[in-house]
């Protein structure tokens, strides 16, 4: 639904400062009698309906006869046919049909803009594509795994913070901890990072600058930093990097280990006793799943129990497997990125439920999936020449992180 907004003696752009913001002269009531006053100007805001155009948008909003020069002149600068459904749009027109100012949000970085004053005629007309004005910002926060809240993601909300960011501190340490199995009560973190702000409002969280994690009476530390000529990546206290050769887990979030690996397991469905070579994640359905490593596609398709399954084969003779799938997102011969779709959780072949079998093989033969990482070796280091830069980074914003028994949040100091 629109809301419209009716502006009386006052003509408004709706970007602070535009040149199209004017004020009327005072109307002065001389005759001692009721002056009904036509309003100057109309302020329109909403989001775009599904499959609408900007014609169509501004049709029945605007004169009809400046509706095709005004899409003209806006193919000059952005093709009106990518509008997107649900992004919103400000439109003020004056009480004739003319407009004095529209704008779209094309996307979080920039809007379009279309300036009309009413003494103009349409080919006058200024279109333009403008950037949103954004701030950063720094803040710490803290939170602990409990009973009351056992995942990252309600420990992360107790802290008064959001999803994406359970998501970025699983990331960083997804080489380290399994999140849908090593989570323990007791457990906590602390992480500075970036909030960004688009005019004022919050838009979006930025980077993740440090981190700490506590589990399992272990403590895992991470500082993001920029190699000279490389790309920002993340590094313990004493600049290995985190960035391991296998994640611990092809799953995000929520999904418990079900079944682990056994030479001798009762089958759940056949009810013999056979080997289970593999782990077990409960998931619902529909449940991405991420290659654990680089590696090339071997096989995907239907195979026999299995269902559809997925083969991947990496460096220093390992391979992983993934059953039971609901689809396949990759193909045989194709490379994978370490974290990059392949697949959805599903229950086909010989499956009582939803869940993913997760299968890892070294030069052909079996290991346990929830171990084998550590054998694995440590991340690249830090380049000596860099080192300096790295620990003076390292050391800023490690102390910017809350303390255990501090409080849940902190304003980060910039």
């Amino acid at each position: 639904m629109l809301t419209w907004a009716v502006v009386v003696g006052l003509t408004l752009c709706v970007v602070p400062g535009s040149a199209c913001a004017r004020k009327s002269e005072p109307v002065r009531n001389t005759r001692q009698a009721d002056i009904h006053l036509v309003p100057e100007s109309e302020l329109i805001t909403g989001r775009v309906p599904r499959l609408a155009t900007l014609a169509s948008l501004l049709q029945s909003r605007l004169r009809p006869d400046l509706i095709p020069a005004i899409v003209s002149m806006t193919r000059k600068v952005f093709d009106p046919r990518r509008m997107k459904a649900d992004h919103t749009y400000r439109l003020e027109r004056t009480s004739g049909g003319l407009v004095r100012c529209f704008e779209y949000e094309i996307d979080a970085d920039r809007f379009l803009r279309i300036l009309g004053p009413s003494n103009r005629q349409p080919d006058e007309l200024t279109v333009e594509l403008v950037p949103y004005q954004k701030q950063r910002a720094l803040f710490s926060v803290r939170g602990e795994i409990s009973k009351a809240s056992p995942s990252l993601f309600a420990a992360m909300h107790d802290a008064g913070e959001g999803p994406d960011l359970s998501v970025e501190l699983a990331d960083i340490f997804g080489g380290e901890i399994d999140f849908n199995s090593d989570l323990q009560p007791g457990d906590s973190f602390s992480l500075t990072f970036e909030k960004v702000y688009r005019e004022g409002a919050f838009l979006s969280y930025g980077a993740v600058l440090a981190a700490e994690f506590s589990n399992d009476g272990r403590v895992l530390k991470a500082v993001r930093y920029t190699i000279p000529g490389g790309k920002p990546a993340y590094y313990d206290d004493q600049g290995r990097s985190l960035r391991r050769f296998f994640l611990k887990s092809p799953l995000e979030f929520a999904a418990p280990v079900s079944s682990r690996f056994s030479n001798a397991r009762m089958h759940p469905v056949l009810r013999i006793v056979r080997p289970h070579l593999g782990v077990d994640y409960r998931a619902a359905s529909g449940s991405p799943v991420v290659a654990v490593a680089n590696g090339t596609v071997v096989s995907a398709g239907w195979s026999g129990e299995a269902g559809r399954l997925i083969h991947l084969r990496h460096s220093s003779g390992y391979d992983t497997l993934y059953m039971h799938l609901s689809s396949i997102a990759v193909r045989a011969g194709q490379h994978v990125a370490q974290g990059e779709l392949v697949g959805r959780v599903g229950m086909t072949g010989l499956a009582t439920g939803p869940h993913l079998d997760y299968r890892v093989r070294k030069d052909g033969g079996y290991l346990n999936p929830l171990v084998v990482h550590r054998s694995l070796p440590p991340g690249e280091p830090i380049p000596a020449g860099c080192r300096a830069q790295f620990e003076a980074e390292r050391d800023r914003f490690m102390a910017l992180l809350v303390p255990r028994g501090g409080p849940l949040t902190a304003d980060g100091g910039q």
